[in-house]
């Protein structure tokens, strides 16, 4: 198994192949041990993780909890309303001030692109983009992809279809971007106003219509509308929405029998996802979030100078 050398994960454009494909594998481990009836190993004991979440989160905070804690690491939580920031502190003195207590991660999500970058270049300590404005997430392309390979076995070839709104979505730019790097077919759909000018250039195609997007799809990935990300209203209606761009139990008829359902969340019942479209046997949206803990562990583990050893039993 080759070693791992980076510091930081910012983005998924920065991992090559052959890096995924190690934090992947890695994952599959410690999915084992959250199955197991004591769910802890001491692989990060005396190791510090500091979850700095500047942007709200329930998935991706817990998640990268959970994880730290299963792997024995300390970790501690703040918040933009639990920190200085509401003082006037900037961002790289709060960074900084944090470094002082000498932890060995941090894990930033910021509603500004750039930040985990800019804290990167600036601290010894590895850092984590658990997501950033509108330009990447990439722990959840990881766990998607972790997704897709146990359930199809492989990602190359696999058709994936992401729906809804693109052009706000750091979830859709960095799931093109890992999807269409380890050789699978990412077509996107949605109102054209939510469709981003030239991403084809990203490697996606464009799909003209919801009906001709899901039908030849082995996965289709519903995003809700970024509606904290819109100046301006895109579309007439949500009733609109749901009709022309909605995963209906209609429009679900038109997938593949082995097809499979995912949803990065929180989901908008009724507008993007039919309840019981969301709730139905196609759907791998819970195991999306299952998957995200032992993708958080792996990235931990592996940032840690992690070999798979004792340390693991």
């Amino acid at each position: 198994m080759m070693a791992w050398t980076k510091k930081d994960i910012l983005d998924i454009e920065s991992l090559r192949a052959n890096e995924i494909e190690l934090i992947l594998e890695t994952a599959v481990g410690m999915y084992e041990i959250s199955e197991r009836p004591v769910k802890k190993v001491p692989a990060l004991r005396g190791k510090t993780i500091v979850l700095f979440f500047v942007e709200p989160s329930t998935r991706t905070r817990i998640s990268f909890d959970i994880a730290a804690k299963r792997l024995s690491a300390d970790c501690v939580s703040i918040s933009a309303s639990s920190s200085s920031i509401v003082k006037g502190e900037t961002l790289m003195d709060t960074a900084k001030n944090l470094e002082a207590m000498n932890p060995d991660i941090i894990v930033v999500r910021h509603s500004s692109a750039g930040a985990p970058h800019f804290l990167a270049r600036n601290l010894k300590a590895c850092v984590i983009n658990a997501g950033d404005g509108m330009h990447a997430h990439p722990t959840q392309a990881l766990l998607d992809m972790l997704t897709v390979k146990r359930k199809f076995g492989r990602i190359r070839d696999v058709n994936i279809s992401i729906i809804g709104d693109i052009s706000h979505s750091r979830v859709a730019r960095s799931d093109i971007a890992g999807f269409t790097k380890m050789g699978a077919v990412v077509t996107v759909c949605g109102p054209p106003t939510m469709i981003p000018v030239g991403i084809e250039t990203l490697g996606a195609l464009v799909a003209p219509n919801m009906d001709e997007a899901v039908s030849n799809a082995d996965v289709v990935m519903m995003l809700r509308i970024q509606k904290e990300r819109q100046k301006d209203m895109l579309f007439p209606s949500e009733r609109e929405y749901a009709a022309l761009y909605g995963l209906t139990a209609k429009r679900l008829r038109l997938l593949r029998p082995d097809a499979v359902i995912m949803h990065p969340g929180p989901m908008n019942r009724g507008v993007e996802i039919a309840p019981e479209v969301a709730d139905g046997p196609q759907t791998v949206i819970l195991d999306q979030v299952t998957n995200g803990v032992a993708v958080r562990m792996a990235l931990f583990y592996l940032l840690s100078g992690g070999r798979h050893n004792a340390d693991m039993d």
